[in-house]
């Protein structure tokens, strides 16, 4: 091979090279607009299309109404129960050493390996019609399937890893030389959890909470098992759109979509905003 084939063959080569970065993005780009832009983009329309005033007759309509609130009502619940049991089983977990610590680590990612759909059937079989429990919660007149406490169950357990699954990490890193100091000089449990641990794990807690809130919002598949879907009762707004796409009520169902995103759009800002102030604390700490 001559010269000229070398330097040529090299050049081709660093050409190359040089057009990968390009051609990575212009591929990250083509996907974003085809699998996120444009169905954005579809919903909108789709839900705009008889007008503004038509959109806000849908959303304010009866029935979404009651879905709209039955969902706050869930994810109002759902998000503090969650914080409670996300911080006292990280504390646990990275404080201190007992048994089990593993297998309670194992229960705290079980909503992430059991689909929605199984997680709702659980529920069925425990508090339905069938179920053992069912004579004595028909006894004190309590409904837990096909009503709202059913609803807040299956949301509390497809989102109780988020609040967990951030702190631990965080907490671990930490570890328990503050905690110690604090403690030899006085302070008591409370003392030390507020002035001394809740400070440190602040960003890493509302990054979880932001979590547990979208996930409580968008679920689907467990609380359309236990809802029976009951109009102005027991659905939550993804089971609305559900029922008026099923009716071909097209630009309803986007109109309530419409809504959904943008409470999910401001949930993606918040975790954006905590996300970078958890990464500086972090640096912070380094």
């Amino acid at each position: 091979m001559t010269i000229i084939d070398k330097l040529t063959s090299l050049f081709i080569r660093q050409k190359s090279l040089a057009l990968l970065p390009i051609l990575l993005i212009l591929l990250t780009i083509i996907l974003f607009l085809l699998l996120l832009a444009l169905p954005l983009c579809i919903v909108i329309t789709q839900g705009l299309a008889n007008g503004f005033g038509a959109f806000w007759q849908v959303i304010t309509e009866a029935d979404t109404f009651s879905a709209f609130k039955l969902t706050l009502i869930a994810t109002s619940i759902a998000v503090p129960l969650n914080i409670l049991f996300g911080i006292s089983a990280a504390w646990a977990i990275t404080k201190y050493q007992f048994k089990g610590k593993q297998l309670l680590i194992t229960i705290i990612d079980l909503p992430f390996s059991i689909s929605p759909i199984v997680a709702g059937l659980i529920y069925v079989l425990l508090f339905g019609a069938q179920s053992w429990l069912s004579p004595y919660l028909q006894y004190f007149n309590i409904q837990i399937i096909y009503a709202i406490p059913g609803i807040i169950l299956a949301t509390i357990f497809v989102s109780v890893p988020f609040v967990a699954r951030e702190l631990i990490p965080i907490m671990e890193q930490q570890g328990c030389k503050d905690e110690e100091a604090a403690s030899v000089l006085g302070a008591n449990g409370w003392q030390i959890f507020y002035h001394v641990t809740l400070p440190n794990i602040r960003w890493a807690l509302m990054h979880g909470v932001v979590l547990c809130t979208a996930r409580s919002l968008g679920e689907f598949g467990a609380v359309s098992v236990v809802s029976g879907h009951i109009r102005g009762y027991t659905n939550t707004l993804p089971l609305q759109i559900e029922i008026l796409y099923n009716e071909y009520n097209i630009v309803a169902a986007f109109s309530v979509a419409i809504l959904l995103l943008i409470m999910s759009f401001v949930l993606l800002l918040l975790r954006q905003w905590t996300e970078n102030r958890l990464c500086q604390d972090i640096s912070t700490h380094k």
